[in-house]
Order: C-alpha cells, then structure tokens, then sequence
C-alpha cells in the first residue's frame, strides 16, 4: 500500500535535431499525467519534471531553452532555485539534443536516471532498477518517428515492472512546424493522453498510430495541391 504522498513515473524526453522534432512520452498510476510532466516547444526542447513534481519547471525551462540556455544549464538553475530539489525529477532536452537530467536523493525506489544523445531517459517509485536502462536501450536502437520511438522507450520500460504501483495513465507529446504552416498553427504535431486505463500504453500505441496515419495523409493531400497550384502558376 503507497500512500497519497508517493510520486512517482518514468518518461523520455528526445528529440530528432535532423527532421526538427522534440517531445516527452510518459506513463505512470495517477490519472492526468499529461497535464504536469510533458512540455515540449518546437525548436527551443523538451522537459519532463516528475516525482514530487515541480510545475513550474515546465514554463520557466523551456523559457530558459528559448534564449539559448544549454539543457545542463537549465536543469542546474531550476534545480539550484528550488529548495524541495531533492524530491523532485528532471530531464531535458535543447535545441541542439544536448541532454541533462536530475534525480533529487529523496526520490523513492529505484529513482534514477540516463542520459544519451538526443534523449533522457528518468524514472522513480520504480518495480525495479532496470527499467531507465532498458528505455533507453530501446529507444536507441528503435527506427521510425520520434513518437513511436519514445513509445518503444515506455513500452521497455513496462516489461520491466516501470511504476511499482502499475500504469493507468500515459501521454506523448511531439512539437514540430512545416515551413507552410500558418503562424496562427500551434505546433503540437502530436498531443495524446489516456486516463484510467487498464492499458494505458496499448492505447496510447493504437492511437498513435491512428494520429500518425491521419497526418501521412493530410501531409499527402497538402504536398499534391502545393504542386498543383506551382504547376498553375507555371
């Protein structure tokens, strides 16, 4: 039994610098995961912040990312600011794909973290200790987009016990722009959540790849008339 007080999730923060994508995938037991930890801005990064999370992280670090601030750096003044650090969980993601994270001493079990090249991997109140490796050892070696990578990351982690208390809620959040998109256009190329659910990453999946079948075809639509329209003019 876990009392009210206990924190806990795993979750991807990762960005395709080539293609011009940044997100965060997460799941964990509490409902409404995607409302705190993923937060994501096209070309400025991605953030998680979890455990005893931090909200404000959110806002305040992808500010900081705005004006060129290194992911090490931003992790470091948040961290340095805030004077529950210890408890809370932290990855980051740059412009660049320069990564950092920060784990606080009084996370719960197994809290830990691993950074790679274009991604952090973070997770506390945790079945085991093998579950940050084993995401970021999938997410590695995975093909495909950024979501269904980071998806592969979560579903890794899952095999591996993730949250001790089980998963009911997940969310994936990808940001990116085509040069012809609209300036009125958000840049949340991809924005699911699931709550309570028994499942919560084998929806998460079906819709995904729902979204992303959706999108090949809008982008096909839009591709053949942007042609038309060049032939037309000559």
């Amino acid at each position: 039994m876990y009392g009210k007080w206990e924190y806990g999730t795993f979750s991807i923060v990762a960005c395709d610098p080539d293609r011009r994508f940044w997100g965060v995938a997460v799941t964990t037991k509490p409902a409404s995961v995607g409302a705190v930890v993923p937060w994501a801005e096209w070309r400025v990064g991605a953030i998680a912040t979890q455990a005893m999370s931090n909200y404000y992280y959110g806002p305040e670090g992808l500010a900081l990312l705005h004006r060129g601030v290194s992911a090490e750096d931003v992790v470091r003044r948040l961290t340095r600011a805030d004077r529950q650090r210890e408890h809370r969980q932290l990855g980051v993601v740059d412009l660049r794909g320069r990564s950092a994270a920060w784990t606080g001493s009084k996370c719960l079990e197994h809290a830990l973290h691993q950074v790679g090249e274009g991604y952090s991997c973070q997770g506390n109140l945790l079945a085991s200790a093998s579950v940050v490796p084993a995401m970021a050892k999938a997410f590695e070696s995975a093909r495909g987009t950024l979501g269904s990578r980071m998806l592969r990351a979560l579903k890794a982690g899952a095999r591996e016990g993730g949250d001790r208390r089980g998963m009911e809620s997940a969310a994936l959040l990808v940001v990116h722009r085509e040069r012809w998109y609209p300036p009125s256009w958000p840049d949340h190329w991809t924005n699911l959540r699931v709550d309570r659910h028994l499942r919560p990453l084998t929806e998460l999946e079906r819709l995904l790849r729902i979204d992303e079948d959706e999108t090949r075809r809008f982008l096909s639509r839009r591709t053949a008339s942007l042609r038309r329209a060049k032939k037309r003019r000559g």
